[in-house]
């Protein structure tokens, strides 16, 4: 299944640059695009702002297909507190931004499957595909607003993965 998270975490990668290159974060002195992977980072006490995070949670499968179907439950979380020069007066209007940005770069909601593990990246036979997104309500925590989509991600497991 690692080849198929790491397809979805790359299309949507790709898929913010072009939907809105501002989305930003430094790591480690890097600049990157704003989504990261929270298993492929260093820990953190509480999500960074502005930057889409993320977190695989339940692992699935049926083999009662032609061949074996995995499936993996993704949570991205996000949070804003708005924009300085508003004073944060914004941060309803940077929540509904980042919506709309994440149902943009989940669009369609298919990849092609890829491995990783070689550079450059080697195409697989399947593609990668996922459902709607569920959207949970706002919440707010002192300053932040943020919230959290689940997708399920689906792929079929291929010789040698």
């Amino acid at each position: 299944m690692q080849n198929a998270k790491d397809s979805f975490y790359m299309a949507l990668r790709s898929r913010l640059i072009s939907v809105n290159p501002d989305r930003i974060i430094v790591l480690r002195g890097a600049v990157r695009p704003g989504i990261l992977v929270e298993e492929a980072e260093a820990p953190f006490n509480q999500i960074p702002p502005d930057v889409f995070v993320l977190r695989w949670l339940g692992l699935g499968t049926d083999v009662n297909l032609d061949g074996t179907l995995l499936a993996a439950e993704c949570e991205i979380m996000y949070q804003t507190c708005g924009c300085q020069s508003f004073g944060g007066l914004d941060r309803g209007r940077a929540l509904s931004a980042m919506d709309g940005e994440l149902l943009s770069i989940l669009q369609p909601f298919c990849t092609r499957k890829l491995s990783f593990t070689a550079t450059p990246p080697a195409p697989l036979l399947t593609q990668v595909f996922w459902d709607e997104p569920g959207f949970g309500p706002v919440g707010t925590q002192r300053d932040r607003l943020n919230r959290s989509v689940k997708v399920t991600i689906y792929s079929y497991q291929e010789q040698g993965e």
